[in-house]
């Protein structure tokens, strides 16, 4: 199974013909969806397995929705954006995320996308410091790129 190739809706080309120039720690962004875009944006990342309510996919400008990396509905549940259990909630996506590694190549995909460039992982919830965006980053940068 291949790594897919990440297709840019504004400058349609491929994400892999993007050089760069910046530490992989600095540029992976993480921000609210409902945000405007930022030309320092870089790929625009809808890390969210449920599309955030209310929002065209215009004012988004989402250039890759990857569902497949969103916690768990069961996980997202037992989180219900409760700050106490957000230790717990990292450490449990993260066992999905390894799980999710091995079958799928969203992960690869997004490294990819990581190395060639600032990417921007966008998320739907209210609290800017605990949700799976927030999450996800920290995991790529521990865990994947390192």
């Amino acid at each position: 199974m291949g790594i897919p190739q990440l297709y840019l809706r504004r400058d349609l080309r491929y994400c892999a013909a993007v050089p760069s120039k910046h530490q992989p720690s600095s540029a992976v962004q993480v921000k609210r969806a409902y945000d405007p875009p930022s030309e320092r944006d870089g790929v625009r990342i809808l890390v969210d397995r449920l599309w955030p309510r209310g929002l065209t996919k215009t004012a988004a400008a989402v250039d890759l929705w990857l569902k497949d990396l969103a916690p768990s509905v069961a996980l997202r549940r037992w989180f219900n954006h409760d700050p106490s259990r957000w230790s717990e909630f990292t450490r449990r996506y993260a066992e999905e995320l390894d799980a999710i590694q091995q079958k799928s190549p969203a992960i690869a995909a997004l490294v990819g996308a990581v190395r060639r460039g600032r990417v921007t992982l966008l998320f739907g919830a209210r609290d800017q410091q605990h949700n799976n965006a927030t999450a996800l980053r920290s995991y790529l940068m521990n865990r994947v790129i390192g």
